[in-house]
C-alpha cells in the first residue's frame, strides 16, 4: 500500500526520531546528537548515533542508518506500509486509503505464506509427537516431566526420522519448493535434493509477541550434531530481536522478567507458574533483546547456568541491560545447574525465594572480580579497588553513583573519600579517552579504496552542506549535482541541492526518495560523515576549496575520458579544450566565505 508523499511526510515529521528510538534504545546526549548501543549488532561502546536536527540515525559500527520509518522497518521487521501505519497510529494520524505496489503485494504475500507454512508444519509436528512415530519425542518430554497441558500450550512436537516427510506434507498443502526454502524449513543439495531441515528432533515452535509461529528451535535426540538447531533468519524471523516465551511473558503482572538460556528452562518455569520467563533464541543476549524487554519492564532477573560459561554470559548481559535502562539482578541456582533442575529438586517456593533474594548486578560483577585478587595483599587489594572505581565511574546518575560508592566502601572496608577520588580520576581518564576517539576523523565510505578520496570528499561536503546551509551559495557557483559520483551519492546531491535552492534542508525526507534498505544505509552514511573541527575562517575557506577542487577535478577527468560523448554543438576537440581550460582554472580557485 503506497501512500502519497505528503502523507508519508506528515507521518514522519509527526514522529520525532529521538522519542521513537529512545523508546527502544537508551540514548545519551553528546554534543548535538544522541548516542547509544546499536540494536542491530552487538557492541560494548555506543556507536549508534541519532541526529535530532537531521531526523536520522546512523551506526558507525555496522553502517545501519535511515530515518524514523527505516528504523521501525528494521527493528520491528515491518514492511514500509506497516511501519508507516505503526507511526501514524503512534501520532494519532488517520491514514487515507492507499494503493499497494506490485512489489509490496508480493512482499506481503510472501510474509503471509511463510507464516501459514510455519503454522501448518507446527501442527504437523505436534500431531506427529502424539502418533506412534513420535513416541521417541514424547518419551523425551515425559522424562523432562512436562504435562500434557504444557506440551499443548507450547505446541511442542517431533520432526520424524529424516528424508522429506515434512517437505512432502507442505507440498500437499499447496506450498511450493521456493516458499518452503524461504521459510527455512528445508535443505537443498545436489546429492539429496530437497530434504527436511529438521529430523529426529523435538520441536519448539517460536512465536512472536502476537503468537504467530515465526520459526522453530529443535533439539536432536541422540548423538547427532548440532545439538540445537534453529530456523535461519527469514522474512518473518530474526533471532536477535525475538525471545522465546515473550508472547506469554509480556502479559505477566510481575514488575520484572526472568531471562534464562534455553527453551526447556522457560517451559519448566512457566509450568511451575513463573510465566514471566523468556530466553534468547540460541544466541547471546543482545542489545536488541534488552530493548525488546524494555517495552514491558524496567527490571530483569538473569538466570544463567551456574558453570563458568553461565557466569561469563551473565557478565556480558549486565552492561547490555544497563545501557538499555534495565535494572538487572542475578539469581543464584546453586547447587543446581539451571532453573529446570532447581525447581524439580527444591520446588516453586524455594525458587521464588531465590528470585526475591537475587543479587544486585553491580555487586555480582565485583564478587566475580574479587576471585582474581588476594584482598589480604596490598597490591591485590589496590588492583581490585581500582577495578571497582572504574565500574563506579560508569554510573552516570550522580545520586546513584554516590550511594554505590558508600555501599562499596562499607562492604570492602575502605575510606569513602579515597574511593570517591579514585572514581573521579577514573571518570576523567575515561572521558579524555572518549574525546580522543571522537576527535579522530574516520568517515565510512561506500567500499572506499585506498586511492579513492573523491567519494570521501563528496560525502564530507554533503554532510557539511546539511550542517551549514549558508555555504551553499558559494558552493553552487562551482559544483552541480552532475559533478558527483553516479548512483546514490549523485541522487542525494541532486535532492539536497534542490532543497537548498528552495531555502530548506531536510535530509530525512531525501531518504524517502530511496526505496531499498541498502540505499537508506548509504544516504545515512553520507549525512553522518564526521567533520573535523575547524577554528578559523581562513582554515574553513581552504578546506572548502580543497573539497570543491577534488570533486570538480574528478568530474572533469570523467568527462575527458568519455570519448564517446559528442553533441551537435560541441566537437570532441572543442570539448577537450574546454575541459583543459577548466582544469587550469581550478588551480587558481580560492573560495572566500
Amino acid at each position: 500500500m503506497r501512500y502519497r508523499e505528503d502523507v508519508i511526510e506528515n507521518v514522519r515529521t509527526s514522529n520525532d526520531i529521538v522519542d521513537v528510538i529512545g523508546s527502544y534504545v537508551r540514548l545519551k546526549k553528546s554534543g548535538s546528537n544522541y548516542f547509544g548501543l546499536c540494536p542491530f549488532h552487538s557492541e560494548k561502546t555506543g556507536s549508534f548515533s541519532v541526529s535530532p536536527a537531521k531526523q536520522m540515525f546512523y551506526c558507525f559500527g555496522c553502517g545501519e542508518g535511515g530515518n524514523v520509518i527505516s528504523f521501525i522497518m528494521k527493528y520491528e521487521n515491518y514492511s514500509f506500509q506497516e511501519a508507516v501505519k505503526y507511526l501514524a497510529d503512534r501520532a494519532n494520524i488517520a491514514l487515507p486509503e492507499g494503493e499497494e505496489t506490485e512489489e509490496e503485494k508480493r512482499e506481503a504475500t510472501l510474509r503471509s505464506r511463510i507464516l501459514e507454512a510455519n503454522k501448518e508444519i507446527a501442527v504437523y509436528y505436534y500431531k506427529r509427537l502424539r502418533s506412534d512415530a513420535g513416541q521417541t519425542g514424547l518419551n523425551y518430554f515425559r522424562k523432562r516431566q512436562l504435562s500434557d497441558e504444557t506440551i499443548k500450550s507450547f505446541g511442542l512436537g517431533y520432526s520424524g526420522k529424516g528424508g522429506s516427510e515434512a517437505v512432502d506434507f507442505l507440498k500437499s498443502r499447496g506450498f511450493d519448493t521456493e516458499l518452503i526454502k524461504q521459510a527455512g524449513l528445508c535443505n537443498i543439495s545436489e546429492k539429496y535434493g530437497i530434504t527436511d531441515r529438521f529430523w529426529n528432533r523435538v520441536m519448539f515452535p517460536i512465536m512472536d509477541i502476537n503468537s504467530h509461529v515465526i520459526g522453530f528451535g529443535a533439539r536432536v535426540l541422540g548423538d547427532g550434531e548440532p545439538k540445537y538447531l534453529n530456523t535461519p533468519d527469514t522474512k518473518v524471523f530474526d533471532k536477535s530481536r525475538n525471545m522465546y516465551g515473550l508472547n506469554v511473558a509480556r502479559h505477566s503482572k510481575k514488575d520484572y522478567r526472568i531471562v534464562c538460556e534455553g527453551y526447556m528452562d522457560v517451559i519448566s518455569m512457566h509450568q511451575a507458574g513463573f510465566t514471566e520467563a523468556v530466553a534468547s533464541l540460541g544466541t547471546a543476549f543482545t542489545s536488541g533483546h534488552a530493548s525488546l524487554l524494555h517495552r514491558y519492564t524496567k527490571n530483569v532477573r538473569l538466570i544463567y547456568d551456574s558453570d563458568g560459561a553461565g557466569i561469563k554470559a551473565a557478565l556480558r548481559a549486565i552492561p547490555i541491560c544497563d545501557e538499555a535502562g534495565l535494572s538487572a539482578r542475578i539469581v543464584d541456582m546453586s547447587p543446581y545447574k539451571d532453573p529446570d533442575e532447581f525447581i524439580k529438586n527444591l520446588g516453586e517456593e524455594e525458587f521464588q525465594k531465590r528470585l526475591d533474594e537475587a543479587e544486585n548486578a553491580f555487586f555480582f560483577v565485583l564478587r566475580m572480580e574479587e576471585r582474581n585478587h588476594n584482598l589480604s595483599d596490598p597490591e591485590g587489594r589496590t588492583e581490585f579497588l581500582s577495578f571497582a572505581a572504574e565500574k563506579l565511574a560508569d554510573i552516570e546518575d550522580g545520586l546513584k553513583r554516590d550511594n554505590y560508592i558508600s555501599s562499596v566502601a562499607a562492604k570492602y572496608m575502605t575510606n569513602e573519600n579515597t574511593l570517591k577520588k579514585a572514581v573521579v580520576n577514573a571518570a576523567v581518564k575515561k572521558e579524555s579517552g572518549a574525546l580522543r576517539v571522537r576527535n579522530v576523523y574516520s568517515p565510512r565510505t561506500e567500499e572506499k579504496k585506498d586511492d579513492d578520496k573523491t567519494l570521501e570528499a563528496e560525502k564530507y561536503l554533503l554532510t557539511w552542506l546539511s550542517d551549514e546551509n549558508a555555504i551553499f551559495g558559494e558552493i553552487k557557483k562551482y559544483l552541480s549535482p552532475d559533478d558527483f559520483t553516479e548512483g546514490v551519492t549523485k541522487k542525494t546531491a541532486m535532492l539536497l541541492f534542490s532543497q537548498l535552492e528552495e531555502g530548506r534542508c531536510d535530509p530525512a525526507s531525501i531518504m524517502d526518495k530511496f526505496e531499498d534498505e541498502e540505499s537508506h544505509k548509504k544516504v545515512a552514511g553520507i549525512f553522518s560523515t564526521k567533520l573535523k573541527a575547524i577554528e578559523s575562517r581562513a582554515e574553513k575557506n581552504r578546506a572548502l576549496t580543497d573539497l570543491v577542487v577534488r570533486i570538480k577535478e574528478t568530474s572533469l577527468k570523467r568527462q575527458a575520458d568519455d570519448e564517446g560523448h559528442t553533441d551537435e554543438e560541441e566537437s570532441l576537440f572543442k570539448r577537450k579544450i574546454r575541459i583543459r581550460n577548466a582544469m587550469d582554472k581550478l588551480k587558481e580557485l580560492k573560495i572566500e566565505l
